[in-house]
């Protein structure tokens, strides 16, 4: 009888033989290729996974998680919402998980929701995930009253005890676990980033409009802001806070655009931004003639508006990447140590709403061709 090669209709599905065959290796060492261990070398590697290929073997997972005790899956715990930067997180998120091989659950939740992350978390855990993802949660109240050590309230019921390991994304960690991993953050470098960049061009000052303070990375933003003022030895004038849509960045705008000493804004976020824009523009105050506008995020019209905006890209995709690696390794290596932790990158993206004040402005001169720091050149 001849074996069928997995792709063919009615014949029998491959085997671990017969890509060990094929690639003239043992199984064992199929075994390592499929389950990414070491000392397999770039070639062996390479032979293994085309024969796979070639004869259309899938791994089956479900026959793994018997043998291993895991699920092969992955919980992700999320805040429902259609925010540009939470949903781009997420789809970063789906993308690595899926390329790892591991099923993935998510549970959303939502602002206000009294069960909040730990009924997400307690939902997952009875789904028996090998580990969770909690990716930008919101600073919501968490049960006081409980004084256990392994878990986190539920709101007055016993807390979820957490035996898997948890990565969680742009944030401090909200509640103990056996292993915590942390991922993404430090948003307050790029804000900084886009701080100075305004101050370099020559702003005395940097008003900022703030996203909403329940928000880590809105608190995060906000003191990358304040450290750079607070650096170059210049005024932290009042703060700003908007929802984080357009409509509020649109009635900050109405307001500070009355404001005459008001040349440089850093918006937490490109939607404010763009509804600033055109409150201040309505207002008679030109962008950026007049006033300067970074935003946060590069969402993808950010640079088809009028003016294109400058601002900062969030590597969503490299956050997700480190993020979701740690986390595997965590949970197939549960001895060893955890991987390093590496910052993002600072992707200051400058196009042309931002220039020097007026009073520094050369009547008669264009505007000149600027470059991103990650040295994509920006829109003149």
């Amino acid at each position: 009888m001849t074996r069928g090669t997995g792709r063919g209709g009615g014949s029998a599905a491959p085997r671990s033989v017969d890509v060990a065959r094929l690639a003239g290796v043992s199984q064992k060492t199929v075994s390592r290729v499929f389950n990414d261990e070491p000392y397999v070398s770039a070639d062996v590697r390479r032979r293994v996974l085309e024969a796979a290929e070639q004869l259309g073997y899938r791994l089956n997972n479900a026959a793994r998680a018997l043998a291993s005790g895991r699920t092969r899956s992955i919980g992700v715990v999320t805040l429902g919402t259609a925010l540009y930067g939470p949903a781009t997180l997420l789809m970063g998120v789906e993308r690595v998980v899926r390329d790892t091989g591991y099923a993935l659950r998510v549970v959303n939740t939502m602002e206000g929701d009294p069960a909040g992350i730990a009924g997400a978390v307690d939902s997952l855990l009875d789904q028996g995930v090998d580990g969770i993802v909690i990716s930008e949660p919101i600073d919501e109240p968490i049960d006081e009253e409980s004084d256990e050590s392994d878990g986190v309230g539920d709101g007055g019921d016993v807390p979820v005890r957490v035996g898997v390991p948890v990565l969680v994304i742009g944030a401090p960690p909200p509640f103990p676990a056996a292993t915590v991993l942390t991922a993404g953050g430090r948003a307050d470098l790029m804000a900084r980033a886009a701080t100075e960049h305004l101050l370099d061009l020559g702003h005395v000052t940097v008003r900022h409009l703030a996203g909403p303070q329940r928000w880590y990375a809105a608190r995060d933003r906000l003191e990358g802001w304040r450290a750079a003022l607070a650096a170059h030895g210049r005024d932290v004038p009042p703060v700003v806070e908007g929802d984080w849509s357009a409509a509020s960045g649109y009635a900050a705008g109405r307001v500070l655009a009355d404001d005459p000493e008001v040349t440089a804004v850093f918006v937490a976020n490109d939607d404010m931004a763009i509804g600033l824009i055109r409150a201040l523009v309505e207002a008679g105050r030109r962008v950026p003639e007049d006033v300067s506008v970074v935003g946060f995020d590069d969402i993808p019209v950010a640079g088809y508006v009028t003016p294109p905006l400058t601002t900062v890209r969030q590597p969503f995709d490299a956050v997700a990447q480190e993020g979701l690696k740690r986390l595997v390794h965590a949970i197939e290596n549960p001895q060893a140590d955890p991987l390093p932790v590496s910052d993002p990158p600072v992707d200051l993206i400058i196009r042309s709403s931002t220039a020097p004040p007026p009073s520094r402005t050369t009547p008669g001169h264009g505007r000149r061709r600027t470059a991103s720091r990650s040295g994509r050149e920006g829109r003149p």
